[in-house]
């Protein structure tokens, strides 16, 4: 595979995208919509295993050249990185899985003091590991874009429009001095009506 900064940005970015969705498609408790759900759950579990068997892929197809760029070795770090966030994700859905499953069993139960009190703890570990799960994909998708930023930065083009935008307006221009006689600005105008 010959690996360019370009192609190996490419590949960090689609990968950060690819984080993206999973964690726009978690389930949210209380949303009608996006409600967690034992199908939905399972899933995205599968979803991310092959989340994470594409990134063994980004780095094995890395590794194989005997004479690596630094672009390339910043990449093979970067996806080897990404697998632990989305092991931590993967998990976090299991667990909401076995806490859903566990909801499904006692549904006939619910009205029992002791079932009650189960079913609230489970309802509060899923909420907590889909918070989990949130947090270990936004990290990873944000390191990911990140590091698609140091393989292959951006175009000497756009670098030069960035600086020329960011000099070019002054950050608070002080206000035409005033001439007496001078009539009132419009805005000034239409404030006091």
């Amino acid at each position: 595979m010959n690996n360019t900064p370009d192609t190996d940005a490419l590949a960090l970015r689609a990968t950060a995208s690819a984080f993206d969705a999973q964690r726009g498609k978690l389930p949210i408790p209380g949303d009608p919509h996006r409600s967690p759900n034992s199908v939905a759950v399972a899933q995205q579990i599968s979803e991310l295993g092959a989340l994470i068997s594409g990134l063994g892929d980004e780095v094995s197809s890395r590794v194989v050249g005997q004479d690596q760029e630094a672009h390339t070795a910043r990449a093979i770090t970067s996806f080897a990185a990404a697998v632990g966030p989305a092991g931590e994700a993967a998990s976090a859905l299991g667990a909401v899985a076995h806490q859903l499953s566990f909801l499904n069993q006692t549904e006939h139960l619910r009205d029992q003091p002791d079932a009650r009190d189960a079913r609230e703890a489970a309802a509060r570990v899923t909420d907590d590991a889909l918070s989990m799960a949130d947090t270990a994909l936004r990290e990873a998708a944000d390191a990911l874009h990140a590091a698609s930023a140091t393989v292959s930065p951006p175009s000497a083009r756009l670098q030069a429009a960035r600086s020329r935008s960011a000099t070019a307006a002054p950050a608070f221009a002080s206000p035409p001095p005033t001439v007496p006689g001078a009539a009132a600005p419009a805005s000034r105008i239409a404030r006091g009506r």
